[in-house]
This record gives C-alpha cells, sequence and structure tokens, in this order.
C-alpha cells in the first residue's frame, strides 16, 4: 500500500504540519479507485459541490481517479445562500467537465422547519446539512454513483461538521488531511485561485467564516492539533510558542466532540454485537 510522509515543521515553529501534494495526490487517486472499482465495483461517485476549497479537491480527486464524466458534482443551494458559492462551485464543473447538476433545498428545509418554529441558526444549518445527504444518497440510487465525503481531519477533529451528515459518505479521502494541507493539495491540483484564497465558510448565514466560529485560524489549530496527536503535553505545546488560551480552545473542542467520530453505540445483549464483536478480517 502507498503512504505519504507528512513532514513536520521544526518543534519551535509553530507551524501546521506540511505535506508532499505529489505523492499525496497519488495516493488519494489510487485510494478512490480502489474503493469504488475494485472493493464496491463502482465506476461513477457524486458529491455536494459547496463553492469552498474542500469539495473542489475532492471533485478533483475524483475525476483523476474516474474521469470527469463519472464524477457528478451537485449544487445544493438554500434560498439564503451565497450567490458566489454558487458561481464558485460552477468554476470547478467547468474547469473539469465533470457533470453538474444544481438541487435547490429551500422548499425540502422550509417544509420541515415550518412544523418546528423557532429554530435557531445551528438547528436550521443542520437541516440543511441532513437535507444535502438525502439529496446525495438519493442521487446515488438514481445514478449508480457513490457518495464521497469532503471533510478534513482538522474539521472532525474540532466537531465542525453536522453529524449524520458531512460525515455520512462511505469514503472519505481528505479525512486525515488538515485544512492547511488541503490548500496545498488545491494549488497542486490546479483548483481555482479564488476558492483556495476566499475565507472559508459554512455560508449558513452572511459575513460568517469558518474561523470566526472556531475562534482560531485553521493554521494555527491545524499547528495545535498535529502536536497533540503526537502526544505533546500542554506544558510542552506552551514551551513551544502556543498560547494556552489556543491550547485550551482546541483541546476543549477536540474532548467535547469525539462522540460524533464514533458509530453509533450498541447495546450489546450477544458476542455478535456488529461493529463490537462482529467484525470482518480486514475490518481488524
Amino acid at each position: 500500500m502507498m503512504t505519504y510522509r507528512v513532514v513536520r515543521a521544526a518543534k519551535d515553529t509553530c507551524e501546521p504540519p506540511a505535506i508532499d501534494p505529489a505523492v499525496a495526490t497519488t495516493w488519494l487517486v489510487a485510494f478512490l479507485r480502489d474503493e469504488l472499482r475494485l472493493r464496491r465495483k463502482m465506476e461513477r461517485a457524486v458529491l455536494g459541490l459547496s463553492g469552498g476549497v474542500d469539495s473542489a479537491v475532492t471533485a478533483y480527486l475524483c475525476a483523476r481517479a474516474l474521469g470527469p464524466k463519472n464524477v457528478y458534482a451537485i449544487r445544493m443551494p438554500y434560498r439564503t445562500s451565497s450567490q458566489a458559492s454558487l458561481s464558485d462551485a460552477q468554476l470547478v464543473i467547468d474547469a473539469l467537465g465533470c457533470e453538474g447538476m444544481t438541487i435547490d433545498i429551500s422548499d425540502a428545509v422550509d417544509g420541515y422547519l415550518k412544523h418546528v418554529p423557532h429554530a435557531d441558526a445551528r438547528r436550521r444549518g443542520n437541516v440543511m446539512a441532513r437535507m444535502r445527504m438525502v439529496a446525495l444518497f438519493d442521487l446515488s440510487a438514481h445514478l449508480g454513483a457513490l457518495p464521497i465525503g469532503t471533510g478534513n481531519k482538522t474539521e472532525r477533529l474540532l466537531g465542525y461538521y453536522t453529524w449524520h451528515a458531512d460525515d455520512a459518505p462511505p469514503v472519505n479521502p481528505l479525512g486525515d488531511l488538515f485544512k492547511t494541507q488541503v490548500w496545498v493539495l488545491a494549488r497542486y491540483l490546479g483548483v481555482p485561485d479564488r476558492l483556495i484564497e476566499k475565507a472559508p465558510t459554512a455560508d449558513l448565514e452572511a459575513n460568517q467564516t469558518d474561523e470566526a466560529d472556531l475562534g482560531i485560524t485553521y493554521a494555527r489549530a491545524d499547528a495545535i492539533l498535529s502536536r497533540i496527536l503526537l502526544g505533546y503535553s500542554g506544558e510542552q505545546l506552551v514551551e513551544r510558542g502556543f498560547s494556552a488560551g489556543d491550547i485550551a480552545l482546541v483541546r476543549r473542542r477536540v474532548d467535547s466532540t469525539h462522540w460524533k467520530r464514533h458509530l453509533p453505540t450498541t447495546a450489546m445483549l450477544s458476542n455478535t454485537a456488529i461493529n463490537e464483536f462482529y467484525l470482518r478480517p480486514v475490518d481488524y
């Protein structure tokens, strides 16, 4: 199996982890071909194209792995979505020559929310995200295409995603890449500069940005996260130049969202409980 080497910055630079984009691309394209063609006997992929860099990089990788005509990129705006997000997503469709489709989810989302008034922004955003997964899985059955996830490692570790929505697709090529590494990969793949340079946003309300929601930049978060995963303590991170406040913020988010990174907990009544005891040999 191919692997790629994450080149870590010197311990006193406070930099996020680097990556070799050429090697990473080769491995991720091979991963997608293996997962779809060999393991699942499928030739097509379907993904949500938001106008952001993560879904754009995923589309570029799928196009390399399967051919652009086997990639279905679905734009799924809500009535308050930014027009710029739609046009940015179209840049990717045009550049790749993949199959594009636009499905407005406003009626479906509003049809539910009218029965549960007073939903705040967080609840409305979760409904939108889960409605997009409903659309992707239905289109999967219609098109004979496997849904592909677009979430990155930073968001997964910080819990900055909607459970049973962003994490629902069965294959995710970016799940082990920090956000800063996704940006490097995007430049290597030729993703349009506009998508790389704009501030990341979930596009749930005007002027919302990911980093404002998180309270820390992705570069700072990735630098801390990568060292936490290597076993550095809070004291060691402070010694290396990180602020105690940033360290506490990141640790709090990681610890409080651990449940999101697990399958649903099963009450075990036998020694053949699925995912607890019953596993195929390849799952061990």
